[in-house]
């Protein structure tokens, strides 16, 4: 008797479904919301981009239809292919350089060690300036008349680091690092503070080492954020803009000319925003691309949680 009420209650408590299975997914109205503001917000101006991508129009006058002049312009302009080559270069190296720095430091944030608290808020200071006063920043400490750079010439050589393509694209790379690796730092710590304390313990019982636990625990069940961190740099590398327009404005000559800026000159400098408009759909198509590469070869689009709409 007391087994028969026990499984009517539990069956009653469990939430009705076709195949019987437990419910844990939230209905679609809890989407809607977000839904919206993303149509709104991303779909209907990405529309419109793409329609302008086929007119010549200069922002004053009435759009006139171009047909694919525009694309067929763009893709034998050499500038643009350089800016395409350069935009990866950047992203390649961001990532090469923030992955395991980040890694490393969100590991460390995620421990118990003396001070780490007061130590983490300092370090993710830069993560709390705008783009924009980092750069204004940067471009005022390697000034090469009053800045670093003048004050150690043995160093430095002539000073100049934004004047040459090799050390233009390293400050950039340098620049980026200093400010998001805080950004993706949080990430892995938050992945860092998940792992279940027992499988350190059980690794600890059989004689592994902190660096056999780091290599054999934490980076294989932090491997869904490296995947989530990674495809965020890939399309941050590819879309940045505030930093090259104020340290190099594409400079010098169009050595650090990378696609979002030369979109931005296009559009707002020549006046030009069908051809803008079409740089700026190639960049949305790359960043897709290469976004969707990284999710297939991970296997990230295969993985399921138990847990998965809570």
């Amino acid at each position: 008797m007391t087994t028969t009420v026990t499984a009517a209650v539990v069956e009653r408590r469990r939430p009705a479904s076709r195949t019987g299975a437990l419910v844990t997914r939230p209905g679609f109205v809890w989407a809607v919301p977000a839904t919206l503001f993303f149509v709104l917000f991303a779909i209907v101006p990405l529309l419109l981009v793409a329609v302008l991508s086929f007119v010549h129009w200069d922002g004053l006058g009435s759009p006139e239809f171009a047909g694919f002049d525009n694309w067929v312009t763009l893709f034998h302009d050499p500038v643009m292919i350089k800016s395409l080559w350069l935009s990866l270069l950047l992203t390649l190296l961001g990532v090469a350089f923030q992955t395991p720095i980040s890694l490393l430091l969100g590991v460390w944030a995620a421990g118990h060690q003396r001070n780490r608290a007061v130590l983490s808020a300092i370090y993710f200071v830069p993560l709390l300036l705008s783009a924009t006063a980092v750069s204004v920043l940067w471009r005022a400490l390697l000034d090469p008349n009053f800045g670093v750079p003048a004050q150690a010439e043995w160093l430095f050589g002539d000073g100049n680091l934004l004047g040459h393509q090799t050390t233009a694209i390293g400050v950039l790379v340098l620049v980026g690092i200093w400010q998001f690796t805080p950004f993706h730092t949080l990430i892995y710590q938050g992945a860092a503070r998940a792992v279940p304390p027992v499988l350190y313990q059980a690794a600890a019982i059989d004689g592994a080492g902190t660096v056999r636990q780091f290599f054999h625990i934490t980076l294989p069940q932090m491997r869904n954020a490296i995947i989530t961190s990674t495809i965020l740099m890939v399309v941050g590398g590819l879309t940045t803009f505030d930093t090259v327009l104020i340290l190099t404005q594409g400079g010098p000559g169009t050595d650090t000319t990378i696609s979002a800026y030369y979109m931005y000159q296009k559009a707002f400098k020549g006046f030009d925003f069908g051809a803008g408009s079409a740089i700026a759909l190639v960049l949305v198509m790359a960043a897709a691309l290469v976004s969707l590469v990284v999710v297939r070869l991970s296997g990230y689009d295969r993985m399921r949680s138990t847990t998965e709409g809570l």
